[in-house]
């Protein structure tokens, strides 16, 4: 028998964005599709209905498949895609795969033979890298920081230690509300010299971008960033 075909399907990351960031393959596949594999039911449901009107929800099949899904969710998810049906999988914002649950679709699919089709949309993370001027053919995303403060800042040092040894950009994200701490943490625990970009609300109209060294932070003042979807960078 054969198997159907998986699609990632990128979606927004600000609201109200879709006609500027998504090409028109992403709108005509989500709406040939029936089947959806989502991190989050509600916002992919809104998704899908802004992209593709024509679909009535409640007549499509929608998994949700996040961070706390069982490997045997993982694969009765992908069970119609095994007997021949086409589905797409849908991330809470950006790109399926990219610091994201939908990756662990994608293993399991290639596992089982199933083919897996990437869409082209708006990663937050590259985004950021394109526009921070830093290194872009060395670079590793980390995730989340520690919350303790000790334990952040020695992370914090050790980033630096390794964006300056390897000439590689380290870039990590935060919980929005947290955005203001961890900017206190860097603009203290970096050296002067060392580069340090913040990329905030990127794609949305109150998009932020900047890069300058922590001397020139320190000298310019926080920028107000709280409560703003944010992927910082260090850089040498």
């Amino acid at each position: 028998m054969k198997t159907g075909t998986l699609y990632l399907i990128p979606t927004i990351l600000a609201d109200d964005t879709a006609a500027q960031v998504l090409p028109p393959q992403v709108a005509t596949q989500v709406a040939a599709l029936r089947c959806f594999l989502v991190e989050n039911a509600r916002t992919a449901r809104r998704f899908i209905k802004s992209v593709a009107p024509q679909h009535v929800i409640e007549e499509l099949q929608v998994s949700v498949i996040d961070k706390d899904s069982t490997e045997a969710q993982i694969q009765a998810a992908l069970q119609p895609v095994r007997a021949g049906q086409d589905a797409g999988v849908i991330s809470e914002a950006g790109c399926p795969g990219i610091a994201d649950p939908g990756a662990e679709l994608a293993r399991a699919a290639h596992q089982l033979g199933i083919r897996v089709v990437p869409l082209v949309g708006p990663s937050s993370l590259l985004l950021a890298l394109m526009a921070s001027g830093m290194n872009g053919q060395s670079f590793t995303f980390h995730g989340y920081l520690p919350i303790e403060r000790a334990r952040r800042a020695a992370a914090i040092k050790q980033l630096e230690r390794l964006a300056q040894a390897q000439h590689q950009t380290q870039l990590f994200i935060e919980t929005p509300y947290r955005n203001m701490q961890l900017l206190d943490d860097l603009l203290s625990q970096l050296s002067g010299g060392t580069r340090l970009c913040i990329a905030a609300s990127l794609t949305a109209p109150n998009e932020y971008v900047r890069t300058d060294t922590i001397a020139g932070w320190r000298k310019a003042g926080r920028p107000e960033i709280h409560k703003q979807p944010a992927v910082f960078l260090i850089g040498t």
